[in-house]
């Protein structure tokens, strides 16, 4: 009896077969499909929406080679579409308004709205010095004669000198423009500290992480 009993419990056991961990057929036709619209769009530079395909190809469909693709990918690709979207806050522009004139800037992040938010601008013409300004708060800076402009430069604090235009602009011009434009590069992300006519005390932040120097054009030689 025990021996039947044997052949019986080894036979029942011999008959389950494990589970199959293998995407079925179904699972890979929906997962190649997203890998195909994935691989256009990072072919159209579309980095943001490929980012969000591929994290969406990884939840839905692990196990696959789709999966497989762009997890291996994925983190480069990260980076690219955290620059490209850096560098589209800056806009480039050359207008020969009262002479040829090139200028790169950018929106503060914070404060971002549409009636508080402040350009920081950076100037090349013909006809004046360069220069680097804060320019459009309302009824401008508060500063007087020569003031100190405080910076947290990727939290590293840094006090600059800044001034008035006479011109009564609502703008804020910063001293050793040379420099400040040549730290731009390496900086991520610049915090400053100024005083507004309408609102006091404010801290402007600017994520300059994607400034490209190429595109900020110099001047042709006179």
């Amino acid at each position: 009896m025990l021996a039947t009993t044997a052949v019986l419990t080894i036979s029942g056991c011999s008959q389950k077969k494990p589970a199959s961990t293998a995407p079925s057929a179904a699972t890979q036709a929906a997962a190649d499909k997203e890998l195909g619209l994935y691989r256009q769009l990072l072919a159209a530079q579309r980095l943001p929406q490929a980012v969000l395909i591929a994290h969406d190809i990884l939840q839905k469909y692990p196990g696959t080679p789709a999966s497989a693709e762009v997890q291996k990918a994925l983190p480069m690709l990260e980076a690219r579409a955290e620059h490209a979207k850096l560098a589209a806050l800056w806009l480039y522009q050359t207008n020969n308004q009262d002479g040829l004139q090139y200028t790169a800037a950018i929106y503060s992040s914070r404060p971002s709205g549409l009636d508080t938010r402040v350009h920081l601008v950076l100037r090349r013409h013909v006809g004046w010095p360069q220069s680097v300004y804060l320019y459009g708060h309302e009824r401008g800076f508060v500063c007087k004669n020569v003031c100190g402009l405080t910076m947290h430069v990727d939290g590293r604090r840094e006090v600059w000198k800044a001034y008035l235009p006479t011109s009564g602009e609502p703008a804020l011009i910063i001293r050793d423009d040379q420099r400040f434009i040549a730290m731009l590069p390496k900086a991520q992300l610049i915090e400053m500290d100024v005083i507004t006519r309408d609102h006091g005390p404010e801290t402007l932040q600017f994520q300059v992480g994607g400034y490209d120097a190429s595109k900020f054009l110099s001047l042709p030689k006179q």
